[in-house]
């Protein structure tokens, strides 16, 4: 299988795409590319795709790239502008590993067909001119991301809103709800609450899935450096990929969603990235590894505090500072502020420390070598747009960085343990995702530098989490709602 990053040109994948024989498909069958499938992210932060044959790719493709309507995309174009072009990026090729004709996919850039100009919603191109500011900037010149994305793996899912019903029902064999079920498949192997992490099967039943997933990744060209069984029941898993750069980082985490995804249907399993599905138990989060380097100097390594600079200790500061806002990009959804709770090692807390991972910032002891240094964001979670997030991320370090922000003392304490006046002065998250919207309407200069983030894209953000998520929940009845008033 070809993997993402070994094409450097046009001429490249269109000589691969009309010479080369490839294995494709379930029965490992070999023949040429037939089908190019172009993707691009959605403003929410789907992928979307259109399909062409591979007749239809030539060298000029990835300048003039391919028509569609903008206006049929949550979040984009009004229908009297619809007309967008969607560019395919050669170093994004890659063989699709599961479907049944041989078709080479490619993510891909939006711009207009007038001037063909980047257009400003689409979430990578958001992503790119983030790059070009922090290289512009004098402070860095490369951004590093290593997220950790968990997620679930459920054998099966139920869900309906109606006029007259709300419900929704997931499923797992190892799950602890199972510990009773007569089914003769039943061998007693649960996991209890919160007691996930690091089980050997068989009480870990998801090992051979995740590591046919690790497998596909890394044939993709994705590096992995672990995976494993997570802290909650119900088959939560994560799969942590080798750190790399903004863009190339964004790109790998589609890819890494379609894939485990895709292996999951394959053993009739599904795979959820909702931050927090089960009540009671601990829910999925991102947590991100962030530094800047420029050249080979890895800025954040020094002599303060946990082996930090003051660049990282700023950058800190400017991720405190605005997180509230930031969060709103990191943890998008209602559902974000269902895992953001005390009790369940989630990091509602906006300080930092080198050891707490109830704090927002954690910076990691596991080396001392300052090519390792790096701090932990912990608040994010893998229902974002990583394109949004990541950007978001950067322009808040750089935020920090260039003004001086002083993130004040780490907490290393126990924080559920402190006094009540001790707690009382430490900042949390936002409630909910209305919360956080509030915050960056009131909280986003800081983005807008560089023309990285536009006006636009804060307005409409605002305006479609507003209207489409945040009313939406407000205006429906909850079941639980019947639970606790049906009798009054």
């Amino acid at each position: 299988m070809h993997s993402v990053g070994k094409f450097n040109t046009p001429e490249e994948v269109v000589d691969f795409i009309r010479n080369a024989e490839i294995t494709y498909g379930p029965e490992g069958k070999r023949g040429k590319i037939e089908f190019v499938d172009l993707r691009f992210m959605d403003f929410p932060g789907l992928w979307q795709h259109l399909t062409v044959p591979a007749d239809a790719i030539t060298v000029e493709s990835f300048t003039q790239g391919f028509g569609f309507d903008g206006s049929s995309l949550r979040g984009w174009q009004a229908i009297n502008e619809s007309d967008m072009l969607i560019v395919p990026v050669a170093n994004t090729a890659v063989v699709d590993p599961f479907l049944v004709r041989p078709t080479l996919m490619m993510i891909c850039d939006i711009k207009s067909p007038i001037d063909f100009r980047e257009y400003s919603r689409d979430p990578r191109s958001v992503a790119r001119k983030c790059e070009a500011y922090l290289a512009k900037s004098g402070i860095a010149d490369r951004a590093y991301f290593g997220p950790e994305l968990e997620f679930f793996i459920f054998d099966h899912v139920r869900y309906d809103q109606t006029v007259n019903s709300a419900f929704y029902f997931v499923d797992s064999s190892e799950g602890i709800w199972n510990r009773g079920s007569d089914d003769p498949s039943n061998r007693g192997y649960k996991v209890r609450l919160k007691e996930g992490y690091f089980p050997v099967p068989p009480t870990d039943q998801g090992q051979d899935i995740r590591s046919e997933m690790v497998s596909i990744l890394m044939q993709c060209g994705i590096e992995v450096e672990t995976h494993h069984h997570e802290v909650a029941t119900g088959g939560q898993a994560e799969i942590d990929m080798i750190y790399d750069t903004l863009v190339n980082m964004s790109d790998k985490v589609m890819l890494y969603k379609y894939i485990t995804r895709g292996v999951a249907a394959k053993y009739g399993k599904t795979v959820t990235f909702m931050p927090k599905p089960l009540f009671q138990d601990n829910g999925s989060g991102m947590h991100t590894h962030f530094s800047l380097w420029k050249g080979n100097t890895p800025l954040f390594a020094g002599d303060k505090y946990a082996g930090l600079s003051d660049i990282g200790l700023w950058a800190i500061g400017g991720i405190l500072k605005h997180a509230p806002s930031l969060l709103a990009f990191t943890n998008p959804t209602t559902n974000s502020y269902k895992r953001l709770v005390p009790g369940y090692e989630a990091p509602v807390n906006l300080v930092y420390s080198s050891r707490n991972r109830s704090a927002a910032i954690r910076i990691p002891m596991y080396s001392d070598n300052p090519r390792t240094k790096r701090l932990e964001f912990r608040c994010p979670d893998s229902s974002c747009n990583p394109y949004l997030a990541f950007s978001a991320m950067t322009m808040a370090a750089l935020d920090g960085i260039r003004n001086q922000i002083d993130p004040g003392d780490p907490i290393d304490k126990d924080i559920y343990k402190l006094e009540p006046e001790e707690i009382a002065k430490i900042e949390s998250t936002p409630p909910d995702l209305d919360a956080a919207l509030d915050a960056l309407e009131a909280d986003h200069d800081y983005l807008l530098e560089g023309d990285v983030f536009t006006d636009d894209v804060i307005y409409y953000w605002i305006k479609y989490k507003r209207e489409n998520e945040v009313e939406a929940l407000r205006q429906r009845p909850h079941p639980f709602e019947f639970c606790m008033y049906f009798d009054l």
